[in-house]
């Protein structure tokens, strides 16, 4: 009986002191990454007084201009198959498209994406037709939703 007094005589001195602490042990540590992160993006890292404040995803070049940079794998491939598009037919990017999914598998689950961004914009270059001649079954016949999403 004695060990059970004891148990009831620690969880009734529970007062505001231990739940302020509690709060601040929570609430603490996720101002600091805020803030440490808000501080980061904010510095002239750049060197360059002009631009005193640049983003996390901006970047100087080596001309000394400022432009974003894709942050992701999926965004590096659109960017560039997008670009191949102006230049090449879409069969031979949709066949670069299913090149770079089979080297890089992670790749995989933005292929759908890819694939009708592609067919959306064969239609504004080549016509809905014309772009619907090359759709073929790459990330299961996205390209060709996409031409019929322009298309419509």
């Amino acid at each position: 009986m004695k060990h059970s007094t004891t148990q009831q005589t620690r969880r009734g001195h529970r007062g505001p002191a231990r739940r302020i602490g509690r709060t601040l042990a929570l609430v603490l540590p996720v101002v600091l990454v805020l803030s440490g992160t808000l501080a980061v993006t904010r510095v002239n890292w750049s060197g360059n007084p002009a631009n005193s404040v640049l983003t996390a995803s901006d970047v100087t070049s080596a001309s000394g201009s400022v432009r974003a940079v894709p942050r992701t794998p999926q965004d590096v491939l659109r960017d560039r198959l997008m670009a191949e598009l102006q230049e090449k037919n879409p069969g031979a990017v949709l066949t670069h498209l299913q090149q770079a999914v089979n080297g890089r598998p992670s790749l995989a689950k933005h292929c759908t994406s890819i694939a009708r961004a592609l067919g959306q914009a064969a239609v504004r270059i080549y016509g809905a037709s014309r772009a619907q001649s090359y759709a073929r079954p790459v990330c299961d016949t996205s390209f060709a939703s996409g031409v019929l999403t322009a298309h419509s």
